[in-house]
């Protein structure tokens, strides 16, 4: 199987009974400061609060699983995405998550009835421990970012949008480990829509692995390092981006926290830093739009900590 437009096209009709299809709206002329408007595409508001539910569904309904259920490392989103669709198809789950987590992202992982380890100071580390349980129990891994049912699943966000906003000629993604950006770049491969990658300073495996020529480490020091944290992007997203993506392009965290807020103040929608990343881009000006530019922002995910959220909105 490969990563590929038409295999985008099949997972949507597998998974397509069991996701949401997120409402694309217009941002208005001058909203965020901006002179012109924009797309968003709202999947912030799918199953689990995040993009990550189509990948998992699609991993899911794609492969047998085992007696010993599935088995999942995530930040956090992931975690919650795989539980979620394990719930939902009556399976079993146990989601591997560091100790950087979110705790609401905990709470909602723990809210679908998976079994939920916390240990470890990175995601890699939970990675770790994730691979040591599948050997020794046989359960099937789940991989948030470096597999390619979980890129073709996550591209059917693309293929919705497609419909909702066609004329598009710009789409800024928010990476992590480049699962989303990777299915969105490849659902819009042969088309004149160009898809820019956005990552903060803090975490950026995907513009680190573009300039070294092969996925590399990096260090974690982000704002939205539980949602965007990989500490090395996948193989998988590395080939489609350095074929498919435009431009990758880095934020500040306090462009990222300014997003958060205007998409609160001005439009009354609620994301968690990495869900405000992709805008973070525009409004900080670190992407400039073409004159006549049309452009669409993916708000990838919603499972914001309240406290962040309130110190964020009242400017703290």
């Amino acid at each position: 199987m490969q990563i590929s437009k038409q295999a985008i096209e099949v997972a949507h009709k597998r998974i397509q009974k069991y996701i949401r299809k997120t409402p694309s709206i217009v941002s208005g002329n001058g909203t965020f400061g901006l002179k012109y408007s924009i797309s968003l595409k709202l999947e912030h508001l799918q199953h689990s609060g995040s993009f990550k539910a189509r990948g998992a569904f699609n991993s899911l309904l794609n492969n047998s699983i085992p007696e010993a259920g599935i088995a999942a490392a995530s930040g956090g989103n992931h975690g919650a995405a795989v539980a979620c669709a394990a719930h939902a198809l009556g399976k079993k789950a146990k989601i591997f998550v560091p100790e950087i987590s979110n705790p609401a992202k905990i709470d909602k992982i723990r809210s679908f009835g998976a079994d939920v380890h916390v240990e470890g100071s990175a995601y890699a580390d939970a990675a770790a421990l994730c691979t040591e349980y599948q050997k020794q129990t046989g359960a099937i891994d789940i991989h948030p970012f470096d597999a390619i049912d979980t890129i073709n699943g996550q591209g059917t966000v693309a293929l919705e949008w497609a419909e909702q906003s066609p004329d598009l000629d710009t789409i800024l993604v928010a990476v992590g480990g480049g699962g989303l950006a990777a299915g969105v770049a490849s659902y819009y491969a042969n088309s004149p829509t160009k898809v820019i990658a956005i990552e903060p300073f803090g975490s950026c495996s995907m513009n680190a692995a573009l300039k070294a020529g092969e996925p590399v480490d990096v260090e974690l020091d982000s704002i939205a390092a539980n949602a965007l944290g990989a500490k090395r992007c996948g193989t998988f997203p590395f080939e489609v981006a350095r074929n498919h993506i435009a431009q990758s392009i880095l934020v500040e965290d306090d462009a990222i926290l300014a997003a958060q807020r205007r998409l609160w103040r001005e439009m009354q929608l609620v994301v968690e830093p990495g869900g405000a990343t992709a805008l973070a881009a525009l409004i900080s000006g670190a992407y400039k739009p073409e004159e006549g530019e049309r452009i669409g922002v993916l708000l990838c995910g919603g499972n914001a900590e309240l406290i962040q959220v309130n110190n964020t909105l009242s400017g703290r």
